[in-house]
């Protein structure tokens, strides 16, 4: 999870559009791959004759630009990896075309980071492919600026920079994802939707238009960031969650003082920015902290011991209509429930279905291979090249109904051609990497 793999310090916009560099430095958390993740497999071949890219099983524009400054980025490494002679020569060629499948298993385009998860797991899964052996901070940067945060676990920083070619502009983990083993991150998904405004065209529109943006940047940002980071650090709940829902809040005034504005927040988004105070008030301590990126959807930090409570509150005024079995996913979360004391503080009108679900999950490791793929109805003989770093292929990850058909045929006929010639033409793998 940015801040927002989910940020804690919102990225202000870029200062180059191209490079991808911000006009301030930003924090994220990592969040555990079992519950939110993004799956890309990758192969290249010979007989490819373009390159091509699907997402959920939907093929996607590879002409996009991001898409292609990754592309020859990447390829750019491989042939200066060649040439420099310091290592063998990646074992396929340069000019082969790759087909890449990505699929996520929480809402895209909705403000979860979805693009953060996305281009940090091709970065990732397109270096294993061309033999790439270096820091990928740049490359996934290219495609997406928060995605250098996504290649690492736990708390980690992106570092704007201030030279114009943006190789200083990198990730680094602050802290790693055992620093805090009780925090715990709840998303409460308002809209699975596509939101109407990307990210993207909404920041430059704010770089452009908002006073108030830069004056966070160069003003508020710096001291934000070295009391976050202290906050990480001493593990200290009060101040970390007062201050991600300050910045939150920075963030999306920006937004409102963007022309035309921008609001990314619903009714909904605002009646659990209410519920959040009330319950922090009837406590009489910051026990909850909600942070929203460009998108409806709520990201709630909380303390182990708080998730039940919290979980039960959210329950009781936002009841599922029709999936009450289903509202709550990934980390089990025991029963519990409300005081007459908290119902009575709750100054919030119950908004049956206003959040969809409840994912729990908490801080965990950045992306990590899942293993070389084969096709698993067919056993075939063949030498990968290079090998995988341990023990024997691992089962073919589905990436998707319709992409793992796709996947699959393709990457049976690249491996029929192994079997037929013992030559070796196809290079895939499957990447997981946390959002």
């Amino acid at each position: 999870m940015d801040w927002p793999g989910l940020g804690l310090s919102v990225p202000g916009g870029k200062r180059d559009e191209d490079l991808i560099l911000p006009i301030n430095s930003s924090l994220s958390v990592t969040l555990h791959q079992d519950q939110l993740k993004t799956t890309t497999t990758a192969a290249i071949s010979k007989d490819f004759t373009e390159d091509r890219i699907w997402l959920n099983g939907r093929e996607e524009d590879i002409g996009q630009p991001r898409l292609q400054a990754c592309l020859r980025e990447i390829r750019r490494l491989a042939r200066k990896r060649r040439s420099t002679g310091d290592a063998d020569p990646p074992p396929l060629s340069l000019s082969y075309k790759v087909h890449v499948a990505s699929v996520n298993n929480f809402p895209t385009a909705a403000g979860l980071a979805s693009s953060a998860a996305g281009y940090a797991c091709l970065a990732y899964t397109l270096a294993r492919v061309y033999g790439v052996d270096s820091d990928l901070s740049e490359v996934a940067r290219r495609g997406s600026g928060s995605a250098c945060r996504s290649l690492y676990g736990g708390f980690v920083e992106w570092q704007m920079g201030e030279r114009p070619d943006g190789k200083d502009s990198i990730a680094r983990q602050v802290a790693p994802e055992c620093h805090w083993p009780e925090l715990r991150v709840l998303i409460l998904v308002v809209s699975a939707e596509r939101k109407q405004m990307g990210s993207t065209a909404g920041m430059q529109t704010s770089v452009e238009t908002s006073p108030l943006l830069r004056f966070r940047a160069e003003s508020v940002v710096p001291a934000r960031m070295a009391e976050m980071t202290r906050c990480i650090q001493e593990r200290d709940f009060q101040a970390f969650g007062q201050l991600t829902m300050k910045d939150s809040n920075q963030f999306h005034a920006t937004c409102l003082d963007t022309f035309p504005p921008i609001s990314y927040l619903s009714d909904t988004s605002r009646r659990l920015i209410r519920l959040v105070h009330c319950f922090n008030a009837h406590h009489g301590q910051t026990k909850v902290a909600y942070t929203f990126d460009a998108g409806p959807n709520a990201v709630v930090f909380t303390l182990a011991d708080t998730v039940p409570e919290f979980v039960a509150t959210v329950r009781h005024c936002f009841p599922p209509e029709s999936n009450g079995d289903k509202f709550l996913k990934g980390l089990p979360v025991r029963p519990a429930s409300l005081s007459d004391e908290l119902r009575a503080a709750l100054d919030v009108d119950p908004t049956p279905g206003g959040v969809k679900y409840i994912i729990a999950t908490q801080v965990r490791p950045g992306g990590g291979l899942v293993g070389w793929s084969t096709p698993p109805h067919r056993r075939l003989t063949a030498s990968l090249s290079p090998p995988p770093q341990k023990g024997p292929p691992t089962a073919w990850v589905c990436p998707g109904q319709e992409a793992d058909l796709l996947v699959v045929r393709v990457t049976l006929f690249c491996f029929q051609n192994v079997w037929r010639s013992g030559a070796c033409p196809v290079h895939s793998l499957t990447l997981t990497v946390d959002v």
